[in-house]
Formats: structure tokens, sequence, C-alpha cells
């Protein structure tokens, strides 16, 4: 049987159709399903073998990008949120769902040591403590709409990217895109932990050292997605559900393709 997927939609969400095909395409069954189901009962996490936030502004960004989403996720799920994310179950947001997952918690979430004023501290206050990432305004001030290449951490915690030897070639579109963290030290953990899983890059793969547009909105590092210690946790900004197809390559190449990555998450269930 296909992998059962549940791709969430609340009120501003508008790349849940495009998540689902490529979930399809993937060899996955996606099941759209909006946030009011699951809280009426129709629906439940634990039914479904993977979650995917996909993009949109939920809640008009009122809030700030993937804050009201957070608040729910937080409010009435965190029960059900966290025995599915404890259970192993993977979990991929993007763009807006990378916001509201940086925003709930749960990335980069519990169990990796950070340092604090050059002092180790444990998992247990590096959970307390992990609102000390966050997605904040574009460096340029402006919404961004272009095409990026990916380079994947293949030594992420993130064990179904190691096998993808290729840069992936996306859209982004966001006004909220700019990874930052609270202190270097943050940033240390981040690397040290193999927690960054995707970083903004050039053509050939050579780093985009802060460069706009090749890095399109600031962030530190050239970030453009993370991973949980448990590796089961992945967000990231640009839209690799955008490029699915070759047809779809503005390039007209036909490789680098999006699907790579679901095709890597889905796969990682069979």
């Amino acid at each position: 049987m296909k992998p059962s997927i549940l791709i969430l939609h609340a009120s501003g969400t508008n790349r849940d159709g495009e998540a689902a095909r490529a979930c399809e395409l993937a060899g996955g069954k996606p099941e759209i399903i909006h946030i009011n189901q699951l809280r009426r009962g129709e629906r439940r996490f634990a039914d479904y073998q993977m979650l995917l936030l996909p993009g949109g502004f939920s809640y008009g960004d009122a809030l700030g990008a993937g804050a009201r989403l957070a608040l729910d996720m937080q409010v009435y799920f965190h029960d059900e949120l966290h025995l599915f994310v404890d259970s192993g179950k993977p979990v991929l947001g993007i763009c807006n769902g990378f916001q509201t997952l940086v925003k709930a918690g749960l990335l980069p979430g519990k169990g990796y040591e950070s340092v604090d004023n050059g002092r180790e501290i444990s998992a247990a206050r590096a959970e307390i403590s992990r609102r000390r990432v966050t997605l904040t305004e574009n460096a340029g001030g402006s919404f961004e709409c272009r095409w990026v290449h990916l380079q994947v951490n293949r030594q992420a915690k993130a064990s179904f990217l190691a096998g993808l030897d290729e840069l992936i070639f996306c859209p982004i579109a966001h006004g909220e895109g700019n990874f930052q963290v609270k202190d270097e030290a943050t940033l240390q953990a981040l690397e040290e932990n193999n927690l960054i899983a995707f970083r903004y890059v050039d053509a050939d793969g050579s780093p985009a050292a802060s460069r706009y547009p090749l890095n399109p909105n600031g962030s530190v590092a050239d970030i453009a997605g993370i991973c949980n210690a448990a590796g089961n946790v992945l967000g990231l900004m640009p839209h690799p559900e955008d490029h699915i197809l070759p047809i779809q390559d503005p390039r007209r190449r036909g490789h680098q393709l999006g699907l790579a990555l679901f095709q890597a998450v889905i796969g990682s269930l069979n």
C-alpha cells in the first residue's frame, strides 16, 4: 500500500495541491485535510504515516509568517503532534510550513546540545530554549520570487537525504524567509550536529557566500532548510513541489528536480 500523507490546510494555504501532486508522483497517498477537520476529530494525525505542512500564507500571516498556525499547533494539537514526531514519522514543512515548524518549536526541536556563554547545556534545556532560531523579513525588505539552487547536506541527521547527490533547482516565493539564529553558539550547534539540511549555492554548487540573489533573503550561513536531531522533521523555504516535471524547468534542462526530495522522504516509509 502507498504511504498515507496528511497535507494540512488552513485558511490562506495555497500550495497544498502542488504538494499533493508531488507526493503522488513520489509514490505516496496524500490527503488534503483542513485544520478544522482535525479539531472536530474527523481525522487524526495518528491515522497517517507522514505529515506535510505546505506553503502559502496561513491566516494571512497576520501575526507574522506561520505564527498563527504555530499557535494552533501548540494549543489544539500539542500532545498529538509531539506523539507523531516522537514516533519517528516524517514531517515536512515547505515555506510557510517551515515557518510554522520553527515557530511551533519543532525545528530545530529537542535532543541536540547547544552552548550558552561558553557552557554546554543539556538537551532538556535546549528543548526549552528551542526558539533560538527564526525566519524573519528578507534582508532586502521585499518579497522574493525567483529560482534558486540548493545544495543537499548528505550528512544531515535526516538520513533519507543521503541519496540526493544532485543540486535541487526550484523557486522561492516569500517575504519572511531570512533564517537567523540567536547567537554564534546556536549556529555552531546546528553545524556540529548536522541539522543544516539545505544551503543556497550557485549553479555550479559553489557557496553562495551571502551573495544576493544566490542567497535571496540574507539567511545566515546561506541556510535554506534544517532538520531536527532525530532526523524526521525537515523544513525548507524553497518550493521543490514546483519543479517535479522537466517541463516546469525554465532552463529546459530537465534535471535537478525537486521531486527527488519527495521520493527520498516517501521512499523512507517503504
